[in-house]
């Protein structure tokens, strides 16, 4: 975690420098500085991604389910992470797009998942 702030702070104070002369400049290093910091914790959600993987298999879940989660949670950050970039550059209104297509990808990705919770619920209510 010192990494990635010390990384995080370095690059800010470089990019507060750079934008008196460079905007376009500091611009890019904001962008580059958040590729390294997401590519440095890609190894980190990869160990997460098998331990979760491990206890769905141990707890007999269908892993179908565990990887539309998964995805889900994928489109969250990258969601996340593009409207970060795009508000930095100061395009909000893009930065709300992209939120927007991220909300209604993890909608409709969750539908199945909805439909079955939906369905063992009925079967379990005594008719």
């Amino acid at each position: 975690m010192l990494q990635i702030v010390g990384l995080g702070l370095i690059a800010t104070f470089l990019a507060l420098i750079v934008k008196e002369q460079k905007p376009t400049y500091a611009f890019l290093l904001v962008v580059f500085t958040g590729c390294a910091i997401f590519l440095f914790l890609v190894d980190q959600v990869y160990i997460i991604i098998r331990m979760i993987e491990k206890i769905a298999v141990n707890a007999n879940i269908n892993l179908i389910y565990v990887e539309t989660i998964l995805k889900i949670i994928g489109i969250a950050y990258i969601a996340e992470f593009g409207a970060q970039i795009t508000k930095d550059a100061g395009q909000g209104a893009i930065a709300s797009k992209i939120e927007l297509g991220g909300k209604v990808l993890i909608l409709a990705m969750a539908i199945p998942i909805l439909t079955v919770i939906i369905e063992t619920i009925i079967d379990l209510i005594p008719t």
